[in-house]
């Protein structure tokens, strides 16, 4: 197999031929996520929350059950917790709503 066996000290892994070379190359480098996360966090690229979104604020809403049920349905398929699954729903609506021309 052409993939080292260490990490270089890139910004990023190697290219890969296929899902099992990826995966036996993390195998070999648990520690390169570690190590770039230290290097960002000393550069000051570490940010609080989501990127570029800015500040958040809780608010409270009541939503049909229903809803509710399906939201969480949803976002088990997909591997979320439900309200975080809301919260990218709403945003994608929002944007669309914002770019429309006329608005």
């Amino acid at each position: 197999m052409s993939v080292k066996t260490k990490a270089s000290k890139t910004t990023d892994p190697p290219k890969f031929k296929s899902e099992a070379e990826e995966a036996e190359w993390w195998d070999r480098n648990p520690d390169f996520i570690a190590d770039q996360f230290e290097k960002a966090a000393k550069e000051g690229r570490i940010l609080r929350g989501l990127p570029g979104r800015g500040a958040t604020r809780s608010v409270t809403i009541r939503l049909a059950m229903k809803d509710v049920e399906t939201a969480q349905t949803l976002a088990a398929k997909m591997g979320l917790p439900y309200q975080t699954y809301i919260k990218t729903v709403l945003h994608q609506a929002l944007e669309r709503e914002r770019n429309q021309p006329g608005r």
